[in-house]
């Protein structure tokens, strides 16, 4: 896709992601991918020190590495090649104070899920990115996958007919037992400042987008369980959920961090009255359709069946895995052509597709639902 795109490289900085830091060096790898960012300022890290350490690491200039996110706004936006978007990658309780910051200096934002803590804060951050009339892409990476996008297109063209069934699961085994404190990704994660919500945040949020990017139907009310199997832990570490939606169709969602031999098994599956795909994360080249009364057909990315909007986004050929960096790398690449588009005027490409502000307030909505209906013995609640 856009790998042999000659476009001009877009000037990236990035605020968190560190010496350490996982996810950080994720959107790095992501937003180069397809050579349509250059990251060229960053906020890494509020200790002074290793600001400096983690920039040269990265071949930034010392004056382009910043301890404060706010002077980092205020400097860029006063260059005359100063950033174009930023990356924001720093725990929950941050995302909103940032991009406001950006936001206000004229800066897009690309940020990391879930968009805040809480729903008011999602709510008045929406207003923000509206006043500021800048975009605002949330990275809900599984949505970059070519057959998810396949997938997306079967449903929308009726393949599947009217949906009945959806069923999403994200299930993770890594927070089984308490993590110490020299676990610096679980700690803030289990942490209510910091995270806001336990798994329904970390990866139930990417359930229940992926479900509704996917099926395009539109929950209108839920029922939830909340749990938190480890002692003294103060968030959910489990989450049973079921979904009513707009139409008749029904679904349901279980994220779980305590499920002891998963390590990152999102899956997903619909059904209609003329057949069902199913799709799993650790397998993502493949896209299982059957058709009511048929055989099970395998369509694989950049090949058997695949479809023009799969291979949009795909880069190499059938056979040759892509994965969670590919995905992650076809986010950064559609955010790249809106960035352009939004320059020069030009359309998006057809099956072109952004996680918007709106998006990351339909994920915080979920949340906040979850939390109300748990809180109430699992009672119905809309969004």
């Amino acid at each position: 896709m856009a790998a042999s795109n000659p476009k001009k490289t877009i000037r990236l900085g990035m605020v968190g992601g560190g010496q350490g830091a996982f996810i950080g060096a994720v959107h790095r790898i992501a937003s180069r991918i397809d050579n349509r960012f250059k990251l060229v300022a960053g906020a890494l890290s509020s200790n002074p020190e290793r600001a400096l350490a983690s920039g040269r690491e990265l071949g930034l200039d010392d004056d382009r590495s910043y301890t404060d996110y706010k002077e980092m706004a205020r400097h860029e936006a006063d260059l005359k090649d100063g950033i174009e978007a930023v990356a924001i990658v720093t725990p929950n309780h941050l995302h909103a104070p940032i991009a406001s910051a950006f936001l206000s200096a004229g800066i897009h934002v690309i940020c990391d899920k879930p968009l805040t803590t809480n729903l008011d804060e999602a709510i008045d951050l929406e207003k923000k990115v509206h006043q500021s009339k800048k975009l605002f892409i949330l990275t809900h990476n599984y949505t970059g996958y070519p057959v998810i996008r396949q997938a997306r297109e079967m449903i929308a063209n009726g393949t599947l007919g009217n949906i009945r069934i959806v069923r999403a699961e994200y299930a993770q085994d890594w927070l089984t037992e308490a993590a110490d404190d020299d676990n610096k990704q679980a700690t803030w994660r289990s942490d209510p400042k910091m995270a806001g919500s336990g798994a329904i945040g970390d990866i139930g949020t990417h359930a229940f987008n992926l479900a509704n990017f996917v099926s395009g139907l539109e929950t209108e009310q839920l029922s939830a369980e909340l749990s938190r199997f480890v002692p003294n832990r103060q968030l959910d570490d489990n989450a049973h959920i079921n979904i009513r939606y707009k139409g008749g169709a029904r679904g349901t969602i279980w994220a779980s961090q305590v499920a002891p031999g998963n390590e990152n098994s999102l899956t997903l599956r619909i059904y209609g009255e003329k057949g069902g795909l199913e799709w799993s994360q650790e397998d993502p080249n493949y896209l299982w359709h059957t058709p009511f009364g048929e055989p099970k057909r395998l369509i694989t990315r950049s090949g058997n069946g695949a479809s023009d909007i799969a291979n949009r986004v795909s880069r190499v050929p059938g056979g040759h895995p892509e994965g969670y960096l590919e995905g992650f790398a076809t986010i950064y690449s559609e955010a790249a052509i809106a960035i352009e588009a939004y320059k020069t005027g030009a359309s998006l490409p057809e099956g072109h597709h952004i996680n918007t502000i709106e998006d990351g307030v339909y994920g915080m909505k979920f949340i906040d639902a979850c939390q109300r209906s748990s809180i109430n013995n699992a009672s119905w609640v809309s969004l």
